[in-house]
C-alpha cells in the first residue's frame, strides 16, 4: 500500500500538485469560470482605465504640452478671480457705510435709549390671527378678582446679546456660567472692514456698558486676509481665507478676571517637612479668551493638529460673527436664523484635564480664591 504521507516532512512539488489537478492551464480556466472572480477583475480593470491620472499618462508628450499651458492659464485665471475678490471687499466696504444708520438705530432700540414710533414697531406676523382672536376671547371675560398686575416695561430689549450667545450653539460652547453675568452687560457687535489701499481685515468690536469687571468699553478682534493664489498651490485659490487674527487686552478690576483661576496651595518641603501656602493663577475656559487668540505660525514651522483645530474654529466664529450674527441679529435672538445654520459641522469635543499641581512640592489643599466686586470706570480696549 502506497505511504501518501510527507516521509522528510516537505510536502510534494507544486508543479507535481498542478500536474495531478490537470495543469497550471486547467486551474487557470476553473478560476477564470468563477463569476465573483471575473467580476472583481473587472472592477479592477475599470477602476484604472477611468482615473485621470493613468489617462493622463497614456496622451503624447504633444498633448501634455498642451496641458501644461492650460495650467498656465488657470494660474492666471486664479489671480485675476483674486482681483474680483478685492473689488468684492471695496464693496462690502461701501455698503457696509449704508448698513451702519440701520444697525446704530438697532442698537439705540437694544439699549432703550430710543423708542421706536409705532409705524417703525408695526410686524405682521403668521400668528397675528391667533394673538388677535386669543386678545378678543381675553377682553370678554369678566374677572371678578382684583385687577391684573400692570405688565412690567423693561428698558430696551434685556440681555439682547447675550440671548444671541445662548441661542447659537458655535457661541453657547465657549460661554462659562461666570461669563454670563459679563455678556449681559454686551449692548453692540459692529464689524469694520480694512480701508482703502490697507492689506484685507475686518475688525470686531464689542460695546459693554460700564461694569464689575473690566474698564475696556470695546473689545476687538482683528482678523487678517489673504487673497492671493498660494505660490506653491495656486489652483487651491477659491476667495479670500483668513490667515492670522489680533485680540487685545483686557484691563480687568482687580480679582474679576475670569479667564484665570487663582488657587491656593500648600507644598510640604521634601527634606525638611514643613509646610507652606502659595497662591497661584492657572488658566481658565472663558469665552473671553477669545480676545487672546492663538498666533498663526508666521515663521514657517507647522502647528500641531490641536493648534490648527482651535485655530480653524476661530476663523469660523469671527466669519460667522461677520457674516451671519451682526447683519442678522434679531433673527437669532428670536431663534428664526437657527434653522438656517444646521448644515454647520460641529468640531469633536477634545477631552479635559485637570491642572497638576506645582513641581516645587508636594500639594496638600487647593482653594479657588473668589474675585472680588468693585466699581466699574469705562476705558478702550488696547490692542496685543
Amino acid at each position: 500500500m502506497a505511504d501518501n504521507s510527507f516521509s522528510d516532512g516537505v510536502p510534494p512539488d507544486s508543479g507535481e500538485a498542478a500536474k495531478n489537478a490537470g495543469g497550471p492551464e486547467k486551474l487557470t480556466d476553473q478560476v477564470m469560470q468563477n463569476p465573483q472572480v471575473l467580476a472583481a477583475l473587472q472592477e479592477r480593470l475599470d477602476s484604472v482605465s477611468h482615473t485621470p491620472s493613468s489617462y493622463i499618462e497614456t496622451l503624447p508628450r504633444a498633448v501634455k504640452r498642451r496641458i501644461n499651458a492650460l495650467k498656465q492659464l488657470q494660474v492666471r485665471c486664479a489671480h485675476i478671480e483674486a482681483k474680483f475678490y478685492e473689488e468684492v471687499h471695496d464693496l462690502e466696504r461701501k455698503y457696509a457705510a449704508l448698513y451702519q444708520p440701520l444697525f446704530d438705530k438697532r442698537r439705540e432700540f437694544i439699549t432703550g435709549d430710543v423708542e421706536p414710533t409705532d409705524a417703525e414697531s408695526e410686524w405682521h406676523s403668521e400668528n397675528e390671527e391667533d394673538d388677535k382672536l386669543a386678545g378678543d376671547m381675553k377682553n370678554k371675560v369678566v374677572i371678578a378678582e382684583k385687577p391684573a398686575a400692570e405688565e412690567p416695561n423693561p428698558r430696551g430689549i434685556p440681555e439682547f446679546w447675550f440671548t444671541i450667545f445662548r441661542n447659537v450653539d458655535m457661541l453657547s460652547e465657549l460661554v462659562q456660567e461666570y461669563d454670563e453675568p459679563i455678556l449681559k452687560h454686551l449692548q453692540d457687535i459692529k464689524v469694520k472692514f480694512s480701508d482703502p489701499g490697507q492689506p484685507m481685515s475686518f475688525v470686531l468690536e464689542f460695546h459693554f456698558e460700564p461694569n464689575d469687571y473690566f474698564t475696556n468699553q470695546v473689545l476687538t478682534k482683528t482678523y487678517k486676509m489673504k487673497s492671493e493664489p498660494d505660490k506653491a498651490d495656486p489652483f487651491s485659490f477659491e476667495g479670500p481665507e483668513i490667515v492670522d487674527c489680533d485680540g487685545c487686552t483686557i484691563d480687568w478690576k482687580k480679582g474679576r478676571n475670569v479667564t484665570v483661576k487663582t488657587i491656593k496651595k500648600k507644598q510640604k518641603h521634601k527634606g525638611r517637612g514643613t509646610v507652606r501656602t502659595i497662591t497661584k493663577q492657572v488658566p481658565n475656559e472663558s469665552f473671553f479668551n477669545f480676545f487672546n487668540p492663538l498666533k498663526a505660525s508666521g515663521d514657517g514651522e507647522s502647528l500641531d493638529e490641536d493648534s490648527e483645530f482651535t485655530l480653524a474654529s476661530d476663523f469660523e466664529i469671527g466669519h460667522f460673527f461677520r457674516e451671519r450674527i451682526v447683519p442678522r441679529a434679531v433673527l437669532y435672538f428670536t431663534g428664526e436664523a437657527i434653522e438656517d445654520d444646521d448644515n454647520f459641522e460641529e468640531g469633536e469635543e477634545g477631552e479635559e484635564e485637570e491642572l497638576e499641581g506645582d513641581e516645587e512640592g508636594e500639594d496638600e489643599d487647593d482653594a479657588e480664591v473668589t474675585p472680588k466686586k468693585e466699581p466699574s470706570q469705562p476705558a478702550e480696549c488696547k490692542q496685543q
